[in-house]
């Protein structure tokens, strides 16, 4: 009997879900920008060099649908749009910081952190 992968797995195993959710290009670094508070479109995208503003706000329109961040607008002129993350968002920093870990442990260049 041949096991075969079903969208169903995905949306059980917590891993992929997980992965489905923070695997998009910058999505992490946005998330690890939020961390530090509240931003507005521009801040993140100074921040985030080489981000188009359509995939950012395409990243921050998903994120926002999967309920990792919050998306505040003020009835101003011009308008004000600002981000922060939600609880589960904020649950996501322990993957963000186990990453910058290893990263630091594995992949810098300096050769002292590299075993």
């Amino acid at each position: 009997m041949e096991l075969t992968k079903t969208h169903l797995d995905d949306a059980i195993c917590p891993v992929a879900r997980t992965a489905e959710i923070i695997s998009g290009k910058w999505t992490l670094l946005i998330i690890r920008d939020l961390t530090s508070g509240v931003k507005r479109f521009n801040q993140l995208e100074r921040s985030l060099c080489g981000i188009s503003p359509k995939t950012l706000s395409e990243r921050l329109r998903s994120l926002e649908e999967e309920g990792v961040l919050l998306r505040r607008t003020f009835a101003e002129v011009p308008p004000r749009v600002e981000y922060s993350l939600t609880e589960k968002g904020r649950d996501l920093v322990g993957v963000i910081e186990s990453m910058r870990s290893y990263g630091k442990r594995w992949l810098c260049d300096d050769q002292t952190n590299q075993k």
